[in-house]
């Protein structure tokens, strides 16, 4: 019989697992374990490199290069020249755009026309008016 050595941070993260989602298998808790650890481990590291007075002294500049950071500028650089119309796209598009306009200009228009019927049937007298020359 052996003993298995767990650090206690791997017991704690365990521990809040299963308290949290007891209904998960053997294998899917060793996943979640290992990116907890992997998490923590590049976290460690860029509070590491940020940390250091000497960076400075390396010619690297005052921050931290993060590829994970500089995938996602380029791919919100890039995503225009990727852009496929689809039926998707153009619904989201035509919901956002064209809809509010039209639907705006249908409003306006139907108070106008209500407006200018009261005015025409000599309902609302020309004092009362909201524009008017005088």
């Amino acid at each position: 019989m052996s003993v298995a050595k767990v650090s206690l941070a791997e017991v704690e993260v365990e521990t809040k697992f299963e308290c949290k989602m007891p209904e998960l298998s053997k294998a899917e808790k060793e996943l979640l374990l290992r990116k907890h650890e992997m998490t923590m481990k590049l976290r460690n590291e860029f509070i590491k490199q940020s940390t250091n007075p000497h960076r400075h002294a390396l010619g690297e500049g005052g921050y931290v290069f993060d590829t994970g950071l500089a995938r996602h500028q380029a791919m919100n650089v890039s995503h225009y020249e990727h852009f496929r119309p689809t039926g998707h796209a153009f619904r989201w598009g035509f919901g956002v755009v064209a809809v509010p306009i039209i639907l705006y200009a249908w409003a306006l228009h139907a108070e106008r026309s209500a407006r200018e019927e009261k005015y025409r049937n000599g309902e609302v007298a020309y004092k009362d008016r909201r524009f008017k020359f005088i």
